[in-house]
């Protein structure tokens, strides 16, 4: 019997690029024949994304896609937490509904789990020889910022904690008892799941096509501040 690599996708105002990261992932033939579940949360999006998605999944009864909704906004961690708890497969990877990463790497990030080596891979956009589009110098600077202070309490050496790419073994990540209901998902996962005992944790270069605040991107100085706080709420004073 074949294995499932569940794919969650947080989708908040996604209307107009919905459905080209589908298509993306639907073009993917993951490696050993694994199979492909799509999990999308709609986090009470005020644009047409509900109807985008079901046109699509109309479009393509063959993909395997199970949605979701939120009747209030709660946050992308809140829509995590709805498609984890959703997911099926032995394999989980989180992807936005944007186009900033690509589908066609998930067999990057799924060898080192195949191989035995790992329980847990992060993509990271700052190694490797992989495309990374020049926007933002303070967000990279801010991003590095939070990657070395979530190091210095997990005992990690990470190079892109804030990666949305993190590919887990489900059972490994059903395990945790996760908040944060907004973007403090990533230091949140990062701090509970160095604690697993025995866990091995991998990272891999990938690319890396950022878009401007102009073409949708969401996160800003506040959610930086926020994930500071995670940081130490879930690291410093969880001790």
């Amino acid at each position: 019997m074949s294995e499932t690599l569940s794919i969650v996708i947080p989708a908040y105002n996604e209307e107009r690029t919905i459905h080209r990261i589908l298509d993306k992932v639907k073009a993917v033939a993951l490696i050993n024949g694994i199979q492909k579940e799509l999990i999308i949360t709609n986090d009470c999006s005020k644009d047409d994304t509900a109807g985008a998605i079901r046109r699509y999944m109309e479009a393509n009864p063959s993909l395997n896609i199970r949605y979701q909704e939120h009747q209030v906004n709660m946050g992308k961690g809140a829509a995590l937490h709805t498609g984890i708890q959703h997911a099926t497969g032995q394999y989980i990877i989180i992807q936005d509904a944007d186009l900033e990463y690509d589908p066609a790497e998930y067999n990057i990030l799924l060898r080192p789990i195949l191989d035995g080596h790992a329980d847990v891979v992060y993509g990271s956009r700052f190694m490797g020889g992989r495309p990374h589009r020049i926007l933002f110098f303070w967000h990279s600077i801010g991003n590095k910022f939070l990657t070395f202070v979530s190091n210095m309490f997990t005992n990690l050496n990470l190079t892109d904690m804030e990666t949305c790419y993190k590919l887990f073994r489900a059972d490994t990540l059903k395990g945790l008892n996760l908040q944060e209901k907004r973007f403090g998902f990533e230091p949140e996962v990062t701090a509970k799941m160095s604690r697993v005992p025995g866990i091995r944790i991998y990272e891999v270069g990938i690319s890396y096509y950022g878009r401007t605040y102009a073409e949708g991107k969401k996160i800003g100085m506040k959610d930086a501040f926020r994930a500071i706080y995670c940081i130490l709420k879930y690291n410093f004073w969880a001790k």
